[in-house]
């Protein structure tokens, strides 16, 4: 079934490394109360996400003001999110969807062979907000991994 504006954000929880080098959980459940931001992307290590994420980061105090959690989520391993970030000063928590199961439930994995050099299994770019109540307010699921999410809609949200 493919989610909409107003559905219940389908729950998750993912690994990440913190600041501290410790693999921790990560639960869409943990941030209750608070909007959240997902932001799905296909590889690290790439020109489009690390402008994402690297813009994100550098926005960051402006999501805080909103009582907004901003979560970055691909199907890449925890330690290559990890050398990603600290290589790029990305600031946000990178969750690995590894499994693949999160972008499953959100459905914004390309199609077999979709991807470039026919890869599969790796997330369309795409950007969720779930409000305080855990609902979905904004969604956009791009099929051009060059293009980035509008995030003047996003901020609006």
């Amino acid at each position: 079934m493919m989610l909409k504006i107003g559905d219940s954000a389908p729950d998750f929880t993912l690994k990440s490394k913190n600041i501290t080098g410790e693999v921790k959980d990560y639960s869409l459940s943990d941030y209750k109360g608070k909007n959240v931001v997902l932001l799905f992307h296909p590889q690290a290590f790439t020109g489009t996400c690390t402008d994402e994420m690297c813009t994100v980061s550098e926005g960051f105090e402006y999501y805080s003001s909103l009582n907004a959690v901003v979560l970055g989520i691909s199907v890449d391993s925890v330690f290559t999110l990890d050398a990603w970030a600290k290589q790029n000063h990305i600031t946000i928590p990178l969750l690995s969807d590894f499994n693949r199961e999160v972008i499953e439930k959100y459905g914004t994995r390309y199609p077999d062979g979709a991807f470039v050099f026919g890869m599969n299994g790796v997330s369309r770019r795409s950007a969720f907000v779930i409000d305080k109540d855990g609902k979905i307010r904004y969604m956009e699921i791009l099929e051009d991994a060059g293009k980035l999410p509008d995030f003047d809609k996003l901020k609006k949200c």
